[in-house]
């Protein structure tokens, strides 16, 4: 669902609660979730140079691309265009950026393919006698095998998750925010992207000298086919993954083979990680059997329309006051036509009936406070209500629901989740 954000504004009806003015709190910052502009490239690489990390490399013109390729997509038609690259920034309340996320819209065409190790399970038997008059020794073994994979027509990827590590365990739930509100620009934008997501997350890795970041599965395996240090094989596959294909062994590699410790990271996440495997298992990733063939991070996907959030966004007319101390939290965003074409703040939302709201029907409206709406542009400064024209697009706190845990039920029979607070 798209929303507009008008800008002349006219009191929203309620029925069955009471709405308060309230004034924005001194003091307490409000961190924005937004498209990314060409005027944040200097703070983007800032940010990248100072964590050195792999979702975000510290180079200037690769940013520079990625800015230019982010703001076409945003731009786009309504067609699907598996080039499109999605660059998000959270921007804090005194305008630095201190995070980065990205969508993916395919990854893997025809001239860059999607490649993976498929990781199998395969069982041998044999009955052994030593000697003609010895005992049956009866042998079974089941070894992990690595088939290379590749596929020019794949998933899209989620990408690029970056956050100051100073605020990874902020009260604002900022890593939520920069991983979650992606999935609410989907459901807004769904012609957008592929029926399948997928997340590559980071295996255990270490530093190796003048602190470059190094992969023990590439140190024991890539680096013997391709003579190209982890570093070096993580830039080239940047524009090019054609040299895996060529170079790494087309039969299927015994994991066994490898050094104990390197069999042990497949398909683990790094110390980290964990928190972002848990997130996208709260809201229906699984791990699908496959990994990176450069480091064995696990591969997690799930069906786009089964995610919790694609699937439980809703657009409501927003209305400003105080939602009551036990409204949930959430993501609150809005969409439109003009740069910056998505912003989402992380902030309690309570749903509201409207007055003419007919009796059984869903809540039409929902109760977000005014500096939130302010952030998102929805409301402007000096104005008490938002136009009547004006949504908003709410995505409450993930939560897996118990049908998706223990049975497959039609989408028709299941109940919402987390469904906001009714008044």
């Amino acid at each position: 669902m798209r929303a507009s954000v008008p800008h002349s504004g006219a009191k929203a009806s309620i029925r069955g609660a009471t709405t308060r003015s309230i004034e924005p709190l001194e003091g307490v910052p409000m961190f924005l979730f937004r498209e990314a502009a060409m005027s944040d490239e200097d703070a983007i690489f800032e940010l990248a140079r100072h964590l050195n990390s792999l979702n975000l490399p510290p180079e200037r013109p690769y940013i520079h691309e990625l800015l230019q390729r982010s703001l076409a997509s945003f731009r786009g038609s309504p067609d699907f265009d598996p080039t499109r690259r999605f660059l998000f920034v959270l921007e804090g309340d005194d305008g630095q950026v201190v995070g980065t996320s990205m969508i993916h819209a395919q990854h893997g065409d025809t001239d860059e393919p999607h490649v993976f190790f498929r990781v199998m399970q395969e069982e041998r038997y044999a009955d052994l006698r030593v000697t003609p008059n010895s005992e049956v020794h009866d042998v079974h073994m089941t070894h992990t095998m690595l088939y290379l994979g590749q596929t020019y027509d794949g998933p899209t990827e989620l990408g690029g998750l970056v956050l100051r590590p100073e605020l990874r365990h902020h009260p604002d739930k900022l890593g939520r925010l920069l991983s979650l509100a992606r999935f609410v620009f989907i459901s807004s934008h769904r012609g957008w992207f592929r029926d399948r997501l997928l997340a590559e997350l980071l295996p255990p890795l270490v530093q190796g000298p003048g602190g470059t970041t190094r992969s023990p599965l590439w140190d024991a395996l890539g680096h013997k086919f391709t003579g190209l240090t982890y570093h070096e094989a993580d830039r080239l596959s940047r524009f090019n993954k054609e040299f895996i294909w060529r170079l790494f062994p087309t039969m299927p590699i015994h994991a066994c083979l490898l050094p104990e410790g390197v069999q042990d990271i497949i398909g683990q996440v790094g110390p980290n990680t964990v928190g972002a495997k848990r997130l996208l298992e709260s809201i229906g990733f699984q791990y699908s059997g496959r990994v990176d063939p450069f480091d064995g991070g696990p591969h997690y996907e799930a069906d786009t329309d089964q995610v919790t959030i694609v699937r439980d966004t809703q657009g409501y007319a927003p209305v400003v006051g105080e939602p009551d101390p036990t409204a949930q939290p959430g993501i609150v965003a809005v969409v439109q036509d003009r740069a910056p074409h998505f912003r989402a703040v992380w902030t309690p939302a309570q749903a509201l009936f409207g007055a003419d709201t007919p009796p059984g029907a869903s809540p039409t409206q929902v109760l977000v406070r005014r500096e939130a709406l302010q952030q998102l542009g929805v409301l402007a400064p000096g104005q008490d209500t938002p136009s009547p024209e004006a949504r908003v697009l709410v995505a409450l706190r993930p939560q897996r629901r118990y049908s998706d845990r223990v049975a497959s039920v039609p989408p028709g029979a299941r109940s919402p989740t987390g469904s906001l607070r009714l008044s």
